[in-house]
C-alpha cells in the first residue's frame, strides 16, 4: 500500500493533495462530496477532518480504485 507522509497536522483535502490523486483543493473537495472518498472503510464527505497517524484512505475511482495510508514523520 502507498504510503503519505506529513510533517504536522493533516486534513483530508491536504491529504488528497499531498498523495497526487487531488490537483488542487477544489478537485479534492469535489471527490469528497461526490462520496467517492472513504477514511477507514467509512464514507467521509468532511474535507477539513482531522487525520491520524496510519488513517487509510481509498478512492473510489471509476476505472480502478485506489488506498494509501498516511504516517506522521
Amino acid at each position: 500500500m502507498e504510503k503519505v507522509y506529513y510533517k504536522n497536522e493533516i486534513r483530508l483535502g491536504q491529504a488528497l493533495k499531498l498523495s497526487g490523486y487531488a490537483e488542487n483543493g477544489g478537485l479534492a473537495k469535489a471527490m469528497i462530496q461526490d462520496g467517492a472518498v472513504y477514511l477507514n472503510g467509512e464514507v467521509e464527505t468532511r474535507r477539513g477532518r482531522q487525520l491520524q497517524s496510519g488513517d487509510i484512505i481509498m478512492i473510489d475511482f471509476a476505472d480502478e480504485p485506489v488506498s494509501f495510508e498516511v504516517i506522521k514523520e
